[in-house]
């Protein structure tokens, strides 16, 4: 494992579990000072559970709450003195006609997954500008592209992967990098309900070229990689970490049929 980030300060939004908990892992493993924040402190201490505590920081809390982030920043310049990265992964899904969907369905998902992610950034940034910082968000090939029957969720990613291409260009002249990722399925709590129903799962595979849903630590190497120095020419990227699923103009794969035409 590499040390890229040995005194660094690393902020990490839905901490708990999913791809946050191995992304906060993952800064750990390479030497961050790391702040856990998500909204169930028992699934943040499992985060932090075996690293040394003087390099954590458990603060639960609610990304969608203005008032939350400023404290939060303080809390954090308090113990650790510096900000140098922010990860934006905090986020809740819908499903469901976009007709018949209960409005306080859209608010939730705009608060936390659009909300929460302005609110962070406008806190963080004053000390990012400080340490020639980066940020990075977690948005979704939802973000990229439309889905049946996910439109709140598509219209909240679709502002995350635009507000990282803006910023990126406003905020590079001072320093920061701005970037974002943008899963495909991955095995997490939020996919759970996917995971359970076997015949969509095969047909979610199956747009998947590399025939699988994604892992969380894969999702984290990749937000690690961008916050890094290794991506210090990277800015304003929205990276698909989709195991293929973006390479595809949406047509049918004919594997299945290909040994009707005699060519398997």
């Amino acid at each position: 494992m590499m040390n890229r980030f040995e005194g660094k300060v690393v902020i990490v939004t839905g901490a708990g579990t999913g791809i946050g908990a191995a992304t906060a892992k993952r800064f750990l493993q390479e030497g961050a000072s790391v702040v856990l924040n998500g909204r169930r402190k028992d699934k943040l201490e499992e985060t932090a559970h075996g690293f040394p505590s003087d390099r954590i920081l458990i603060d639960n809390g609610d990304v969608s709450d203005r008032e939350y982030f400023p404290g939060l920043a303080k809390r954090t310049i308090d113990r650790f003195r510096r900000i140098d990265v922010l990860v934006n992964n905090a986020a809740v899904s819908a499903f469901g006609p976009f007709g018949t969907a209960p409005e306080e369905e859209w608010h939730k998902v705009m608060k936390t997954n659009v909300d929460g992610v302005f609110y962070a950034i406008r806190a963080t940034l004053p000390h990012l500008l400080e340490t020639g910082g980066s940020i990075v968000n977690v948005s979704s090939v939802s973000g990229l592209g439309g889905d049946w029957y996910q439109s709140f969720y598509n219209a909240s990613k679709g502002a995350v992967s635009n507000l990282t291409r803006s910023l990126a260009l406003e905020l590079a002249p001072q320093g920061v990098r701005i970037n974002a990722v943008n899963p495909s399925l991955t095995m997490t709590e939020m996919t759970a309900a996917f995971q359970q129903h076997q015949p969509l799962m095969e047909k979610v595979i199956d747009r998947i070229p590399l025939g699988r849903g994604a892992k969380p630590e894969e999702i984290a190497s990749v937000i690690a990689f961008l916050a890094s120095d290794d991506a210090a020419f990277v800015n304003g990227v929205n990276l698909p970490v989709d195991g293929g699923v973006t390479a595809s103009n949406g047509q049918l794969n004919p594997t299945v049929f290909l040994k009707d035409f005699g060519l398997n």
